[in-house]
């Protein structure tokens, strides 16, 4: 589907109460942001609530969105969900991306080596988003919702980024709360701290069933030229294909990887290996 070209620019002269400069603006990108974070379509009054604004305000900047076809009404239950114009932005978005570009050809080569789905994430704010996928060939396979936001506590590829990430702000993720996301999910402090141990002293991290019922993944960190970490690389697929041994046999082809794919961040890895 083709978008119209037009003006992006949103009319803040329809948003009341100082509805002209940095409010109106941040007022449109809080309501633009809490599409990507919250349920597929919303009504006024659920945004409204989420974001303490009054409904006026709400559906003046709704009116606006919908008249670029940034976001899209449904005549019938009146909520609204993301329109064409905000798709072709993040599919620009995901196009430009430098982590994107350079880990592209080694999940292609991953998923051959492994005939398992093949993810790559990217460490955005206190959680993570999937850039990109390769899947697997096979009929019973997994795959994973592009830019869709998810916490560092639970899963192998989310794990793996916080176990990198500097002290003070792996206690501040950590004290900020470990929901379970599913019966196998960490929720622990105690517990998810001696794993994330583990992770670094490996290099790599697993799980089974802690983001996902059903599914099983080994994870590897990317780092940038700072070697900070930025991301990460997985393999994923049904848990009931993730047994010891082959988990023992993907975990260093996803270390080996995700180094690929970090030395064309422009990582140095000579004498700052992960899990070194």
């Amino acid at each position: 589907m083709s978008v119209r070209a037009r003006s992006a620019r949103v009319d803040t002269a329809s948003v009341p109460n100082g509805g002209t400069g940095t409010e109106a603006a941040d007022r449109v990108a809080d309501v633009l942001v809490l599409f990507a974070h919250g349920s597929t379509s919303v009504g006024v009054s659920e945004i409204a609530r989420e974001l303490g604004l009054s409904k006026a305000v709400v559906h003046r900047i709704l009116q606006s969105l919908v008249s670029r076809s940034f976001v899209t009404v449904d005549p019938d239950t009146r909520e609204y969900r993301l329109g064409p114009a905000a798709l072709a932005l993040g599919a620009r978005a995901l196009r430009d991306v430098d982590l994107r570009r350079a880990a592209r050809p080694v999940l292609r080569r991953l998923r051959d080596d492994t005939d398992e789905t093949t993810t790559l994430s990217e460490l955005v704010d206190d959680g993570r988003v999937y850039l990109d996928q390769i899947e697997s060939r096979q009929e019973v396979k997994m795959t994973v919702e592009l830019g869709r936001p998810h916490p560092l506590h639970a899963g192998a590829s989310s794990r793996v980024i916080l176990a990198y990430l500097p002290t003070e702000r792996v206690k501040r993720i950590i004290d900020g709360g470990l929901p379970a996301l599913t019966s196998d999910t960490i929720t622990s402090t105690h517990a998810l701290r001696r794993e994330l141990d583990e992770v670094r002293r490996r290099g790599y991290a697993t799980s089974h069933s802690e983001r996902q019922l059903g599914a099983a993944s080994v994870a590897a960190p990317v780092f940038n030229v700072e070697s900070e970490v930025v991301g990460s690389l997985s393999v994923c697929g049904p848990a009931s294909r993730f047994d010891d041994a082959t988990t023992a046999r993907f975990a260093p082809l996803v270390k080996t990887a995700a180094e690929e794919v970090s030395r064309a961040l422009g990582w140095d890895d000579v004498g700052d290996a992960p899990g070194a």
